[in-house]
């Protein structure tokens, strides 16, 4: 099994606790009102949001995966920190066991956060994910961000 490690930073205006709560701890009721056409809805499978628990996330008609299952396996609301792991769905394909992501949100000095993902990719075989292969996932993941950050920008009060 060959295994990629790539590491991408998002930096926002909003504070790291806001966007923790919008990206992670109840991104299954807010991306699919912000970003309909994408999220259909985010199903629990097993668990309560905690260390264990498994969602299911159905795409919209017009995406080209039919849905995926994440695992949470770490959560930290205090130091704002996420690992959980991709275990099935249509972004896997053929190629890939898993895909493993740590997500960070830290204070940064002018204010606002600095979002670090790091995403482990865990292929079946000898299959090397190379990367230019996920630069559109990357890119629909601050796209995301940036869906979010103004939703929050536009309603201070949300998370706050």
């Amino acid at each position: 099994m060959v295994v990629s490690t790539f590491t991408n930073d998002y930096s926002s205006p909003i504070a790291p606790s806001r966007m923790f709560k919008a990206l992670i701890t109840d991104s299954s009721n807010l991306l699919p009102k912000l970003l309909p056409q994408f999220i259909k809805d985010v199903n629990l499978i097993q668990g309560n949001g905690e260390a264990g628990t498994i969602e299911q996330v159905n795409f919209a008609e017009a995406s080209p995966f039919k849905y995926l299952k994440n695992r949470i396996d770490m959560i930290d609301n205090d130091k704002l920190v996420c690992n959980y792991t991709m275990i099935e769905g249509d972004p896997l394909g053929d190629k890939l066991e898993s895909i493993a992501y740590e997500v960070k949100f830290e204070a940064i000095s002018e204010g606002g956060c600095l979002c670090k993902m790091t995403s482990i990719y865990n292929a079946i075989g000898e299959f090397e994910v190379k990367e230019e292969e996920i630069k559109e996932g990357r890119e629909s993941s601050i796209g995301i961000c940036k869906v979010v950050e103004a939703y929050l920008m536009e309603n201070p009060q949300v998370y706050a």
